[in-house]
């Protein structure tokens, strides 16, 4: 462990001697700053310190080829610094190693979690996919600035997707970093989403006009596959969603009070769909498959793991 005067000279003819694998140069000045010289030529700066247990560590500066050794010192002495402080620099540097990238934190953590429970997963995955991954997953969580998002958001706004979808982006954003800190993933920093305002949705009411009703009505009419114009056809009389008509059960029918039984709605809580007598006939008119509860199944339903009609996305 040799002590001597590192100098700008020192370090360019530094040798390893040849019956060594690497020898450390301790500085005589600056005490546990050191310089490392490897059989192979290399040379890096480390600087020595005691944590804050009393333990003696290493931290590793950069390469000599790189930094200068007045850069070296500067940042040897900011380490000195925090482990004096109370601040373990390895540490630091090792909680920032382990921050994932966004697109391995929605892949290994965000998505498992929200599956669990959320109803709506399938458009977290649809937009985390669509819009904000490919724009955003290479950066380390602690890198996505605010500014980032912003420009996504900007770009979507050009592109003229609807201000709900926008303002989507903004809340998944904030509920993936709300949930990184709250896991630790993300030791410390603020919400980047957080302070970005979300867009207000647009409401709109579209009817269909007695035309463009009276010409869906003949088109479910000469559909080939009755079983999915019947289910569209009760869509249309009771203005349920998608999923109630879909996954409903025969057994979900109350004749009697001509009602649909809905078990979990979108808010989560059981309801009823009146029926009138147009929606009931309907019904009646929609043959029954052995062994299968539901209303409308799909033609593969006895080898599909899901034997419910498909009617694309809500």
């Amino acid at each position: 462990m040799p002590i001597v005067q590192l100098s700008p000279a020192f370090v360019r003819h530094a040798l390893c001697p040849p019956d060594h694998r690497k020898i450390d140069y301790f500085d005589a000045v600056m005490r546990g700053f050191m310089l490392e010289v490897r059989s192979s030529g290399g040379k890096t700066y480390y600087q020595r310190y005691t944590d804050e247990r009393g333990r003696e560590r290493q931290f590793k500066i950069g390469a000599a080829n790189v930094l200068t050794l007045r850069q070296a010192k500067r940042k040897a002495l900011q380490i000195k610094a925090e482990a004096i402080l109370g601040n373990n620099p390895q540490e630091e540097r090792q909680q920032r190693r382990a921050i994932p990238t966004l697109h391995a934190f929605v892949n290994d953590h965000y998505l498992p979690f929200v599956q669990a429970y959320k109803r709506s997963w399938k458009t977290d995955e649809t937009v985390l996919r669509i819009h904000i991954l490919p724009e955003l997953g290479r950066y380390f969580l602690d890198e996505i600035r605010p500014e980032f998002i912003i420009e996504v958001t900007n770009k979507m706004r050009s592109e003229e997707y609807a201000p709900g979808t926008v303002a989507r982006i903004i809340v998944i954003l904030r509920y993936v970093f709300n949930l990184a800190r709250k896991w630790k993933v993300l030791p410390h920093g603020a919400n980047p989403a957080s302070g970005i305002p979300v867009p207000p949705d647009v409401q709109r009411s579209r009817y269909l006009s007695k035309v463009e009703a009276a010409r869906l009505l003949a088109s479910i009419r000469a559909d080939e596959n009755q079983i999915a114009a019947k289910a569209i056809m009760l869509l249309f009389l009771t203005g349920a969603r998608r999923n109630e008509v879909t996954q409903a059960e025969w057994s979900y029918i109350d004749w009697q009070r001509s009602t649909l039984f809905v078990p979990k709605s979108k808010n989560g809580q059981p309801r009823y769909i009146q029926l009138n007598s147009t929606a009931v006939e309907l019904l009646k008119s929609v043959p029954r498959t052995d062994g299968n509860p539901h209303i409308f199944p799909a033609d593969d339903w006895q080898t599909n793991a899901a034997p419910v009609l498909s009617l694309g996305s809500d």
